[in-house]
């Protein structure tokens, strides 16, 4: 029985089919070549059960690619998931975040999980060893924070992670690529601290587009997974499935 995996940003998506626990199939793609790719899973791959998680435009092509598909779980607030979520906005809570909180439950049972995937943001989610989702931190990711100094000052250049070279630049741009890479790094660092302080036998999992980048210059000690929403979204179809 396998299970297919959808998750939709604004102009990437990515698609993986699990059997059971595992991963047998991926791929990752921008808004015009999906279709087919999808259509051909359904061919190559014996489905049983889908989930989609979709926070942008490419939630009505994904819809009308599943139009005849019969199971098929949609992720939003409403969701059953592995979990006790003591949000207080719940309907506000991003999908991202939920399947992250499911990959933690799933994964790491009875343990204190921090989450942090550095993406377009970076989201610091805590699931206690309670399994009671407690919330977390919203911050601005790498590449937002480069666009932030270019669009709000008259002279500074857009730049990407390429610029960071050295903690010292010595000219502007490597001044720029120290100042965001560094200060997101320090930022991680310092939550980090901050949640053992408050959380015992704290597990730390850093994912997300930017999550090796970044793991290689950590001080605290983590898990880099950059399947784990992936498998959240398994974990919430199983666990809506087998009920």
């Amino acid at each position: 029985m396998k299970n297919l995996i959808i998750d939709a940003g604004n102009s990437r998506i990515k698609v993986f089919v699990f059997e059971r626990d595992s991963i047998v199939f991926s791929f990752v793609s921008d808004e015009n070549d999906f279709e087919e790719k999808i259509k051909n899973i359904f061919i190559e791959h014996e489905i049983f059960n889908t989930i989609v998680s979709s926070v942008g435009a490419l939630t009505k092509k994904i819809a009308a690619i599943l139009k005849n598909v019969s199971a098929v779980v949609w992720l939003n607030s409403q969701t059953k998931v592995p979990f006790i979520n003591s949000y207080k906005t719940p309907i506000t809570l991003g999908v991202d975040r939920i399947a992250l909180m499911s990959a933690a439950s799933f994964l790491f049972p009875n343990k204190n999980v921090l989450v942090i995937d550095a993406g377009t943001c970076i989201t610091f989610d805590i699931l206690s060893e309670t399994n009671n989702y407690l919330g977390g931190a919203i911050s601005l990711g790498l590449q937002m924070r480069f666009t932030a100094l270019h669009n709000f000052t008259e002279n500074l250049p857009l730049l990407t992670i390429d610029n960071f070279k050295n903690f010292i630049g010595d000219d502007t741009n490597s001044c720029i690529g120290s100042g965001v890479v560094q200060g997101a790094i320090s930022e991680i660092d310092g939550v980090i601290s901050e949640y053992k302080c408050r959380f015992s036998d704290l597990t730390v999992v850093l994912t997300g587009g930017d999550a090796y980048y970044l793991s290689k210059r950590l001080k605290n000690s983590i898990f880099a997974n950059p399947n784990f929403l992936a498998e959240g979204l398994n974990s919430i179809l199983t666990h809506n499935t087998q009920e």
